[in-house]
């Protein structure tokens, strides 16, 4: 994959998610990408550890959300912008911004305060160029 430029702020797609569109803040500051997320329960079945939860990504439309169920990778202890510590489930799933995919680490987290339901993080940003002046460079 060549190296793809973004604005600060982009369009994406979680279709393993079925979540099409959400506006994702490209955070240079932050380590993990976050994906907002409530209701979490946490599952086994076969032995793999799987969570359901619900999001609301679409900030205009606050009471339609979308229930998604993903394989959890991953528990780790992530320190938000505020100073707080919490342990986050993660999940592995593919991200589409512009014309190009990949799979990408997600922390499940509330951030239903917060302006963006999703950050990408700089661990899913190997193949990005950053324009901080920009905005949706890739979103049609």
């Amino acid at each position: 994959m060549s190296k793809m430029k973004v604005g600060w702020k982009e369009e994406a797609k979680l279709s393993e998610l079925n979540i099409d569109p959400i506006k994702v803040k490209v955070d240079t500051g932050a380590k993990t990408s976050s994906l907002h997320a409530f209701d979490i329960e946490s599952f086994e079945e076969n032995g793999v550890t799987y969570v359901k939860f619900k999001t609301c990504p679409y900030k205009r439309h606050p009471k339609k959300t979308i229930s998604c169920q993903s394989e959890v990778i991953d528990y780790r202890k992530i320190t938000s912008s505020n100073g707080q510590t919490q342990l986050r489930y993660v999940i592995r799933t593919p991200i589409t911004i512009g014309d190009q995919t990949w799979d990408i680490d997600v922390t499940l987290a509330d951030r239903k305060k917060m302006r963006y339901k999703m950050l990408l993080g700089r661990e899913a940003m190997k193949n990005i160029i950053v324009s901080p002046h920009e905005a949706y460079i890739q979103s049609e």
